[in-house]
């Protein structure tokens, strides 16, 4: 599924317009984009974690020219899944819904 097909859905099984999910959709989107990158961690219970890891600077090599080249330390964002959501879709657990 694809953002355009979520708001499509979104807006029949609430009933409003393709607009108002739109803004619903990217307020969501925004709000944990905002959240990770100022606070580090956005938890939503039993479907999952956004959260910031750091990966420490590192000697490194250019695949194309073998030559040696540094990679600064960065901060890259990581997503956890929740185990309610893991057990749904392997269809095991309480949380399982066919």
């Amino acid at each position: 599924m694809v953002k355009s097909e979520l708001i499509e859905l979104m807006a029949a099984k609430a009933d409003i317009t393709t607009a108002q999910a739109e803004d619903v959709v990217n307020m969501f989107f925004n709000t944990i984009v905002e959240s990770v990158t100022t606070e580090g961690r956005v938890e939503i219970r039993g479907f999952g974690a956004f959260t910031v890891r750091k990966y420490k600077a590192y000697d490194g090599r250019n695949p194309k020219t073998g030559e040696r080249i540094e990679v600064p330390e960065k901060k890259l964002p990581f997503w956890k899944t929740g185990l309610e959501l893991r057990q749904r879709v392997d269809g095991l657990g309480a949380g399982s819904r066919d």
